[in-house]
């Protein structure tokens, strides 16, 4: 969902205490109000139709895109927004992402993503591009197409975690769904829905089980995206705590990450090992830093939910083709009235730590299983007033459903009274 910040000449006070930065994270990530406006990001990777393993050229992407090229891909571009108005912007590894406008119901969002997404389509394919199926290339090892200050800078901190980091950055695409974060009373209760429901939804929707670069080989994974962001940097990219108080959970995660970059006008963006924006405050760097470089520092965090002024919902798999629609139609329809979402919190809460698992086995997992058909419950129900288009409202419902049927199959169909009975719980 585009921000409502762009545009806007960066605030650049001086920070000088840890408290002065408490009070702006809270301000500009915490924007309470009516849950009235919604949006969502799609990203695909790209691959050449008559060869998925040859490497993207990055003269031949922004060719492709024309006037829609980024910035940091052509830096003279007008970089026009596509047709129904969604910014393009491009990952490090040439992974293309549309993000809608803020729109006050989810069918607004599907008829205009939807629109754009086939416009982009139609773009690529006319230089003999395609938009991938998975939310990991499995054609290509992880490489840059991006040359920015930024992405080197990232891409160097990574490296002695290992290949999780390139991986994350060069061959994964995410769907993302953003909810406004809502009145403040309702603050800890939406937060903890949409935490608790991470490892739910990643194993409903997994679509990344095959092994970065190498076609044809499973990862072993339902997930393999979530594998390798959550194998980053636990600092930037485990889950926030879900507490009574988000707005402390995510003050002390944002303060006490370390630096990915450091801005500066010539040179490396490298940063100094360890040191956090907390130390940064502290002196450790010569000057001290600005709220501007705080926005900055917040654009490099990636946990699952991540508050900017909405709530980011990041831990979805890119889907294929119209698919995205489903999973972010249930999010929406579970999140839309407040039963739901208390209802949520308490269905989920025997999984709701359990994202590697979630990964790893999907709704395999007995009890991951039968949290996915209470929330499929609690959700399909809910659909009919979101008001989709009615092509989009049917492919939803049978999608949604033929998922809570194959959680009824053979072989599951015992699943909830033996998870019932190994937690000790009786109807």
């Amino acid at each position: 969902m585009s921000s409502s910040r762009e545009g806007i000449e960066p605030d650049r006070r001086r920070l000088r205490a840890r408290v002065e930065a408490e009070a702006y994270v809270a301000s500009v990530c915490f924007k309470h109000g009516p849950p009235d406006l919604l949006g969502v990001e799609l990203e695909w990777v790209v691959h050449h139709r008559d060869d998925p393993g040859r490497r993207l050229d990055p003269d031949h992407l922004a060719a492709a895109l024309g006037p829609h090229a980024p910035v940091t891909l052509r830096h003279d571009s007008p970089q026009l927004p596509l047709p129904s108005g969604s910014p393009l912007t491009l990952e490090p590894g040439g992974q293309v992402e549309i993000s809608s406008l803020p729109a006050p119901a989810l069918a607004a969002v599907v008829d205009a993503v939807s629109a754009d997404h086939r416009y982009l389509s139609e773009l690529l394919g006319r230089a003999g591009l395609v938009l991938g199926a998975r939310a990991l290339d499995a054609h290509r090892s992880p490489r840059r197409v991006l040359d920015t200050p930024r992405y080197a800078a990232m891409e160097r901190a990574f490296a002695p975690i290992g290949r999780h980091g390139i991986t994350m950055m060069c061959a994964s695409a995410g769907l993302q769904v953003c909810l406004d974060v809502g009145e403040e009373a309702d603050l800890p209760t939406r937060w903890a829905a949409l935490s608790s429901l991470g490892p739910v939804l990643i194993g409903l929707f997994a679509n990344s089980p095959v092994s970065s670069g190498k076609p044809g080989a499973s990862t072993g994974w339902a997930s393999g995206r979530i594998l390798h962001v959550l194998g980053v940097d636990p600092r930037r990219t485990r889950p926030v705590p879900v507490t009574a108080d988000p707005v402390g959970a995510w003050n002390d995660y944002v303060l006490d990450a370390p630096l990915l970059c450091v801005r500066r006008p010539v040179g490396g963006w490298d940063a100094p090992p360890g040191v956090t924006f907390a130390d940064w405050l502290d002196g450790a760097l010569p000057d001290p830093p600005t709220t501007d470089d705080l926005d900055y520092h917040l654009s490099t965090l990636f946990p699952p939910v991540r508050p900017h002024g909405y709530f980011e919902v990041r831990y979805l798999d890119a889907q294929d083709g119209d698919d995205w629609v489903a999973p972010a139609a249930l999010l929406v329809a579970v999140m839309a009235d407040p039963a739901t979402v208390d209802a949520v919190v308490d269905v989920c809460a025997p999984v709701a730590d359990r994202w590697l698992d979630a990964a790893r086995l999907g709704v395999a997992d007995p009890d991951l299983a039968l949290a996915a058909r209470r929330v499929l419950d609690l959700g399909i129900p809910a659909l009919p007033r979101l008001h989709l288009p009615p092509d989009h409202a049917a492919a939803v419902t049978d999608r949604l459903v033929a998922l809570r049927a194959a959680l009824d199959a053979p072989g599951r169909a015992n699943s909830e009274t033996n998870s019932d009975t190994a937690h000790g719980r009786t109807s």
